[in-house]
């Protein structure tokens, strides 16, 4: 259920049982308690044209996932621009839509995201079947979870989003 009381979304993609595919979802879990009154927060197993409804209504979307783009070592965490994003061509199979739902979105002139922030970490294999995480990005994962808990806390600041300490 949508709650557009401050229009942004903290947004975890992956999949649980494609092992390190799953480091946005885990992240998201990680920060839900401490921003699930700042913002909403949702997990998708999806991509495509389902992640354009996710989306929809939104000011603002913090999007945390794994991306495979064979330039960096795995655990490497990366916040994409729109722009870095929309020409990344290797990333997760569940994701490799999301510029094009972003473009239609627009076009379409559907109310959308204006900020988009992707913060990625580098895998190595976004098909491997298992629960576990690799120890790389296992390890990095708690600065995944701190890199994005700054997100949040730069767009309290800014008064964005109602700070979590406010609730």
């Amino acid at each position: 259920m949508k709650n557009f009381t401050n229009k942004t979304l903290l947004l975890g993609m992956g999949s649980d049982i494609l092992g390190d595919d799953a480091v946005g979802l885990l992240a998201v879990r990680a920060l839900k308690d401490e921003f699930e009154h700042s913002v909403s927060v949702t997990e998708a197993m999806t991509g495509g044209l389902k992640i354009m409804e996710i989306l929809e209504g939104y000011d603002r979307v913090l999007i945390l996932d794994a991306i495979m783009m064979k330039q960096n070592p795995v655990g490497t965490i990366m916040e994409l621009s729109e722009e870095q994003f929309s020409k990344t061509v290797a990333i997760a199979p569940h994701f490799v839509s999301l510029p094009e739902a972003i473009e239609l979105a627009r076009y379409l002139d559907i109310h959308f995201p204006k900020e988009i922030r992707i913060l990625a970490m580098e895998i190595d294999d976004p098909y491997r079947l298992s629960e576990e995480l690799t120890p790389a990005v296992g390890e990095a994962l708690p600065e995944f979870i701190r890199r994005a808990r700054n997100i949040l806390h730069e767009w309290a600041e800014a008064g964005n989003i109602i700070p979590p300490s406010q609730r």
